[in-house]
């Protein structure tokens, strides 16, 4: 008969932290070629190398690094910026609140320090291993996806140096190639075809029927079909069917 999990002996944190590690290796091979993108998307925008190092290395938002660099370059406001962000990153709170219940630590400064290296990726890989009740386990999986991303942003910061100024620019659409890759694993479901599709159409409203008469920028506009398609889904679909 297998011992139960929760009767096993603890393997000391040292070794969870390793295995961390090495799960989160896949992770970290995927993540440095968008982490490239993003610095050399930034570059092509003229960011300051500081900038757009410090966004990596302080935020760790991949999705909302790429927009931000966007809504920046565009002249959007600040709070701008700041909600659409906040937007995007919302799921980022439910992802540790779960996460924090599995953990069998309880030192607030231990979790405030994971909560910071979650992302969608190392989140699911969490979820599915039974190590991820050890918080050095997590660590481990957080630390190497955040060294990748970092590591791929100064590699995409310094390598434009060395390109073609018609490559600099064309790295403009790594935003959306980004967020076509993260959507399409997902469009295997209804609803979140429908929700994708009236964001679509909401900022399509918005550009060609209301800008024309009310000057919106590009950052409020996001924030409306955000909220929008958000709104819609959360009322037409119930949470068993999502």
């Amino acid at each position: 008969m297998a011992t139960p999990v929760s009767q096993m002996t603890p393997i000391p944190n040292k070794d969870a932290f390793r295995s961390g590690m090495r799960a989160g290796i896949p992770v970290a091979v995927g993540y440095i070629p968008i982490a490239i993108a993003f610095g050399l998307l930034a570059k092509s925008f003229d960011m300051p190398n500081v900038i757009t190092l410090a966004m990596s290395l302080f935020i760790f938002a991949g999705a909302s690094q790429f927009i931000g660099v966007q809504l920046i370059m565009a002249g959007s406001m600040y709070w701008e910026i700041i909600l659409t962000t906040f937007i995007l990153n919302l799921r980022h709170f439910l992802m540790s609140a779960s996460l924090s219940q599995r953990l069998e630590t309880t030192s607030n400064r231990f979790l405030a320090a994971i909560a910071f290296g979650v992302t969608d990726e190392t989140f699911s890989v969490a979820s599915t291993r039974d190590e991820s009740t050890r918080g050095h386990f997590v660590l481990g999986l957080n630390l190497i996806a955040f060294l990748a991303w970092n590591v791929g942003t100064w590699i995409g910061v310094f390598l434009a140096f060395g390109l073609p100024a018609s490559v600099q620019t064309s790295m403009g659409i790594a935003l959306y190639a980004m967020f076509i890759g993260l959507l399409v694993p997902s469009l295997t479901r209804k609803p979140v075809i429908v929700v994708a599709a009236i964001a679509v159409l909401t900022q399509a409203i918005l550009y060609f029927g209301v800008s024309p008469f009310i000057p919106l920028s590009s950052g409020l506009s996001i924030i409306l079909a955000t909220m929008v398609a958000a709104g819609i889904g959360a009322l037409v679909y119930k949470e068993d069917e999502a």
